[in-house]
């Protein structure tokens, strides 16, 4: 098959072994873990791939390995313009800090490039050996003739795909291999797959346990006609020549995972660990699908830094869902930094996750509460600074006043839990400033006005400056009991 190889690849000298020299395994301790996140550039980040983010950051930070940033943009279709730079500053916002990778205008590492567009001569290196074995072949099939073999398989209700006496390309002659080149047609290279779609095999899945799935058999695309590999096969030589050892994904890859455990057995790379995790779901109605970018706004992971949620809230939210253990202790630990949770890999849910805005709202709310009000007032101003102009300047024409609002009720035993996102913090500075003050809301239609003038007079007498929130709280329910109104809430929904 070399002749046939060199001539399919005349441009490549490189072998495997040439690369395996060029990307040396790792020297890292034992048990150190490497892990990446490797999105594609189509424009949209979705919230769901912050859980394989942080879970893979989690993994690499606590066995002092390495959590990288690859950029899967072998789609030119479906690229979209500036969607690398949103990709590394949605990460970066939500503080997934890489040790190695795609960055604005270029790469840092010594595993690069980390975009797969720049990477083609490594994945022709490996390509062309897989024709020298026997493994790989061109195919020349129109998309007319593909669309005979579809047609064809519906009607005898077959599997559909190029295999067995579909794959019409893997039977030729080396004389028909030639006269097809010579004739300038264009061709695909393809997989001879050696395995049988009636059998099945064993996988121990690190999320979702032991599997049994079904052997690949389809003689899938390795590279297209532009010599620029599908996903499938660029993803094997990266994560073996990055010396990935996790791989941490969605679980709609499971499907993929027989041909991609098949690509790594026949390019005599040894398999990374696999974790599959479960897809995020949304209640509607009765009953629950996938939180979809095209119905669910927060399915955008933009959503969260426009409404204002902070960084580090998001980040609280997404491992509560990721460790069934972490509310139990963010509970014990509430001053603690997130990184210093025992993040376990075996405190992953294997079935779907229920998506719960009322539940990050919770968590921010508490996240907020524990900040100091430096913290606020910088996180503030930030975010206002791009999202409202109104609010920035409230905050940035007297700094002192603003952080002197924002301590009340904060750094005590039971802080207030008044926000959950930034987006709605000017309504409740509003009343400290007057030329933003308003009132908002009318006097209930059952209280009258002489009780209304009573309560506003003896609260004038009671109100002390002073008063910590403790003293403040029993003399406001000792005038509602004086006056006639419930002390407590229990009191008020026993009897409004």
């Amino acid at each position: 098959m070399n002749d046939l190889a060199d001539r399919l690849f005349p441009h490549i000298h490189t072998l495997p072994k040439d690369m395996e020299i060029r990307f040396p395994p790792r020297n890292l301790p034992e048990g150190a873990k490497v892990t990446r996140i490797a999105p594609s550039p189509t424009g949209f980040v979705h919230f769901g791939n912050l859980f394989p983010a942080l879970c893979s950051e989690r993994l690499a930070r606590q066995s002092g390995g390495v959590f990288l940033l690859r950029i899967e943009d072998t789609d030119a279709k479906r690229e979209v313009e500036g969607a690398v730079d949103l990709i590394i500053s949605s990460f970066a916002y939500y503080g997934m800090d890489f040790d190695e990778g795609a960055v604005i205008g270029g790469d840092f590492g010594v595993y690069g490039p980390y975009r797969q567009s720049q990477r083609a001569q490594i994945y022709q290196t490996f390509a062309k050996q897989l024709v020298r074995e026997g493994k790989a072949y061109p195919c020349f099939c129109s998309e007319e003739e593909l669309n005979e073999i579809r047609q064809a398989q519906e009607n005898e209700k077959a599997t559909p795909g190029y295999y067995g006496k579909w794959s019409r390309c893997s039977q030729m002659t080396k004389e028909e291999i030639d006269a097809k080149l010579d004739a300038g047609l264009p061709f695909v290279l393809r997989l001879h797959a050696l395995g049988d779609g009636k059998k099945k095999f064993k996988f121990t899945d690190l999320v979702k346990g032991k599997l049994e799935l079904p052997e690949n058999e389809i003689d899938h695309v390795l590279l297209k006609s532009d010599g620029i590999p599908t996903y499938h096969f660029a993803h094997a030589i990266d994560d073996h020549l990055m010396r990935v050892t996790h791989v941490v994904r969605g679980e709609e890859w499971l499907s993929s995972l027989p041909l991609h455990v098949q690509l790594f057995d026949m390019l005599g790379f040894c398999r990374p660990h696999y974790m599959h995790i479960s897809l995020l779901m949304k209640q509607d109605g009765n009953s629950k699908r996938k939180l979809s970018k095209r119905h669910d706004p927060e399915a955008a992971l933009t959503f969260y830094r426009q409404e204002g949620y902070p960084a580090a809230s998001v980040r609280e939210y997404v491992m509560t869902v990721l460790n069934s253990n972490y509310e139990e202790w963010r509970a014990a630990n509430s001053n603690a930094a997130l990184e210093a949770f025992p993040f376990d890999t075996k405190k992953m849910s294997a079935s779907g996750a229920l998506f719960d805005l009322q539940k990050l709202n919770d968590v921010s709310k508490n996240t907020i509460a524990f900040m100091s009000a430096e913290q606020v007032w910088e996180l503030l101003l930030d975010w206002s600074q791009e999202y409202d102009p109104t609010l920035y300047a409230m905050l940035s024409t007297d700094p002192q006043k603003a952080l002197a609002i924002l301590s009340i009720g904060r750094n005590c035993a039971k802080p207030r839990k008044d926000f959950a996102m930034w987006k709605g913090v000017k309504e409740y500075l509003d009343f400290f400033y007057e030329d933003h003050f308003a009132i908002r809301e009318p006097f209930p239609e059952n209280v009258s006005r002489e009780d209304i003038d009573a309560v506003l007079t003896k609260y004038a007498q009671i109100y002390t400056p002073d008063d910590d929130q403790a003293v403040w709280f029993e003399k406001v329910s000792n005038l509602a009991a004086e006056l006639g109104f419930a002390a407590k809430t229990k009191e008020y929904k026993q009897n409004p």
